[in-house]
């Protein structure tokens, strides 16, 4: 029963490789440098930007997991995604492997963002809202016309250990472990619900060899608490032992800041997320499998440890 991730070497896709380990002694790495999480697991080099190689990467699965994350920049996503996609629906209908899509929320309507289910409306207000629901339209028609049997685990935005790419890392908990300004965008007392990678990597291993959980959408386990911006800006700099100072980034500064920085001019056209409460709901993963998230204090303190290493 192999089990292969695409993806294999970021923030979900280590944990995801340590998690899977439970249901399975064939695991597949698939990246530009693989390295081994588990002994037993096989690794295979590739540069999926290569869609010719997918195929060959998916050989032998039943189970994909995509958890690859293309640059952040609209235009690769436009250019790579949708071919990318196509090209793994493609090879697990052929190999008749089951899909499993890790997948964030910008596809949701804007007024849906203050309470996300996985059926809130599909209507997103920015261009790479439209690249991720022509994503989910790609794996759902393929599941309604039963060539393919798929799922995709949802998430919030991200925090955790090893995760250095998440906005919460790169704007605050850098900044206040370097003795800087929390750098903060939008609304600060607005509830911003957070998903801890390892809590993700569990839920999606866990899915992925649920049978019933296919041929659906699923919210990974997140934030029950209602927390706000700056009371996450407050639980870090109370781990680092330091006072949370505050900077707030217009988004005229976002867009300088982006010359230097490039990930930060991407932010602009996803700042309506955090200018309302972003609450997103995983009751129904959490009734069906009776697991919750952890909470923010114990994963704060957590990814903060690994951040020191």
């Amino acid at each position: 029963m192999k089990q292969t991730i695409l993806g294999s070497g970021g923030g979900i896709g280590i944990p995801l490789a340590k998690e899977l380990k439970n249901f399975t002694n064939e695991i597949r790495l698939v990246s530009r440098n693989p390295k081994k999480v588990n002994e037993t697991d096989e690794l295979f080099p590739s540069d999926l930007n290569d869609f010719s190689r997918i195929d060959k990467a998916i050989e032998g699965s039943t189970v994909v997991y995509v958890t690859i994350g293309f640059t952040y920049n609209l235009r690769l996503w436009q250019q790579q995604w949708p071919p990318f996609m196509k090209a793994v629906i493609e090879a697990c209908k052929k190999h008749n492997a089951k899909l499993v899509f890790f997948d964030n929320v910008y596809m949701y309507a804007k007024s849906a963002i203050p309470f996300m289910t996985e059926d809130a409306p599909l209507q997103p207000p920015s261009k790479k809202g439209l690249v991720r629901l022509q994503l989910h339209e790609m794996i759902m028609e393929a599941v309604a016309k039963k060539e393919l049997t798929a799922l995709i685990a949802r998430s919030a935005d991200f925090y955790g250990p090893g995760n250095i790419n998440s906005a919460l890392t790169i704007t605050v908990t850098k900044n206040l472990m370097k003795g800087k300004k929390a750098q903060v965008m939008g609304d600060i007392n607005k509830i911003h619900t957070y998903t801890y990678t390892p809590d993700a990597a569990k839920a999606t291993a866990l899915l992925g060899n649920s049978p019933d959980a296919f041929n659906q959408v699923w919210h990974v386990p997140t934030t029950k608490e209602k927390l706000t911006t700056l009371d996450w800006i407050n639980l870090i700099a109370k781990d680092f032992n330091t006072e949370a100072k505050v900077q707030r980034v217009p988004v005229w500064m976002l867009r300088m800041l982006g010359v230097f920085i490039p990930i930060m001019s991407e932010f602009p056209e996803m700042l309506y997320q955090n200018e309302q409460d972003y609450i997103f709901d995983s009751s129904k993963f959490e009734k069906r499998f009776g697991i919750s998230a952890t909470l923010p204090a114990e994963g704060v303190k957590t990814m903060i440890q690994k951040l020191k290493v």
